[in-house]
C-alpha cells in the first residue's frame, strides 16, 4: 500500500511548479507578493457533509474544495495567487482516487492561475480536503461592512441550483444542471475583480441568500428590502423549489453585491460587456434587518439558511 510520501508525490505530479521562491517540499512556502495587500481564507469540504463519494467523482471533490475558497477571494475583489492544501484520507483510500482529486483541483487552479505552494497529508476516518487560499488586492477590499443606505443590491447568476442538485443526488439522479452546480460550483473571480471598481460591499452566497444577506446588513448597519419577483432562478428551480427554496439554498457561491445607486447603471453595463449575469434584487435603507416583499408589496416570511450546527 502506498505511504504518505508516495501520496505526496502522486498528488503534486498534477500541478505545475509554483512560481514562488520556495514551494512544496520545505517546512514553509516562501511567497513574493507585489505591492498589493493580501487577503487569506480557509475552508474545508468534508465527506458526508459537503459531498459523498457515491455522488461525487474524485475530480468533483478536488474542484469543489478549491472553488469554495476562490469564491471567498472573489468576494473580496482580489486576484487569487497561492493556496495550500491539507488532505485527510482514510487508510484504505485508493491512490487512483487521490490522483482524481488532484486533477480536478489542478484544472481549476490552472484556469485561475493560482499556485499550490504546500500542504499536508494525514490519515482520518473520513475524507476531508482543507484549503487555505490567498488573494492579492489592487484596490481596497470589498467587505461586508461597506454598504450604505440607498445602495442597490445585486446577485450574480441564479439561486437555488446547488440546493436542488443536492436533492436530486439524494433521490438518485446523477445528471443535470443543478447536480453540476452542486458538484462543480463556479467561483466568480472575474466578476469580483470588476465589482471592486463599483461595489461598496460584497460577500459570497454560501449559506443561502436569506442568511448571508443578514450578515451584510448586520455588518453594515443597514436594512434591506428584497423583491421576491426579482430573484434570479433557473426554470427548474422555479418549478421544483420556488422562491423560498432559492432564498434558503446553500452552496450557490454566487456574489451578493451592494452598489451605490449612482454607479448601478454603469456597473450593469460593465457586467454586460464582460459577460457577467447580475440581477438587481433590492435596495438598502436606514434601519436594521431585512424584509422580503411579494409582487403585491406584502412582507413574506423569511426562510432560514444553512447552519452546520443547527
Amino acid at each position: 500500500m502506498p505511504g504518505e510520501f508516495d501520496f505526496i508525490r502522486r498528488f503534486l505530479h498534477h500541478f505545475p511548479k509554483a512560481r514562488v521562491p520556495v514551494g512544496p517540499g520545505d517546512d514553509c512556502a516562501v511567497l513574493a507578493p507585489s505591492r498589493g495587500a493580501l487577503c487569506v481564507t480557509t475552508d474545508a469540504v468534508v465527506e458526508d457533509v459537503h459531498f459523498t463519494r457515491a455522488g461525487f467523482s474524485p475530480a468533483d471533490i478536488g474542484h469543489k474544495a478549491l472553488a469554495v475558497n476562490l469564491s471567498d477571494v472573489a468576494a473580496m475583489g482580489a486576484t487569487p495567487r497561492w493556496f495550500v492544501c491539507a488532505l485527510a484520507l482514510p487508510r484504505d483510500f485508493p491512490a487512483a482516487h487521490l490522483s482524481g482529486i488532484a486533477r480536478g483541483m489542478a484544472a481549476l487552479a490552472r484556469e485561475h492561475r493560482v499556485d499550490l505552494v504546500g500542504g499536508n497529508f494525514t490519515s482520518a476516518r473520513e475524507l476531508s480536503v482543507t484549503i487555505t487560499a490567498t488573494g492579492e488586492l489592487s484596490r481596497p477590499p470589498l467587505t461586508r461592512s461597506g454598504a450604505r443606505p440607498g445602495d442597490w443590491l445585486y446577485v450574480s447568476g441564479t439561486l437555488g441550483d446547488a440546493r436542488l442538485g443536492l436533492a436530486h443526488l439524494q433521490a438518485g439522479l446523477r445528471r443535470g444542471g443543478p447536480v453540476r452546480r452542486q458538484r462543480r460550483p463556479v467561483p466568480r473571480v472575474a466578476l469580483g475583480l470588476l465589482a471592486s471598481r463599483f461595489a461598496s460591499a460584497a460577500l459570497d452566497v454560501s449559506d443561502g441568500l436569506a442568511q448571508d444577506l443578514g450578515h451584510l446588513c448586520t455588518a453594515s448597519g443597514v436594512r434591506a428590502t428584497v423583491e421576491l419577483a426579482r430573484l434570479p432562478m433557473s426554470a427548474v428551480v422555479r418549478r421544483e423549489l420556488g422562491a423560498a427554496g432559492a432564498l434558503a439554498g446553500g452552496e450557490d457561491y454566487e456574489l451578493l453585491l451592494a452598489v451605490a445607486q449612482g454607479r448601478g447603471r454603469a456597473f450593469e453595463r460593465a457586467c454586460a460587456r464582460g459577460g457577467h449575469v447580475v440581477t438587481r434584487v433590492g435596495v438598502l435603507s436606514e434601519g436594521v434587518g431585512w424584509v422580503i416583499h411579494d409582487e403585491a408589496g406584502r412582507a413574506v416570511r423569511r426562510p432560514g439558511g444553512f447552519d452546520h450546527f443547527r
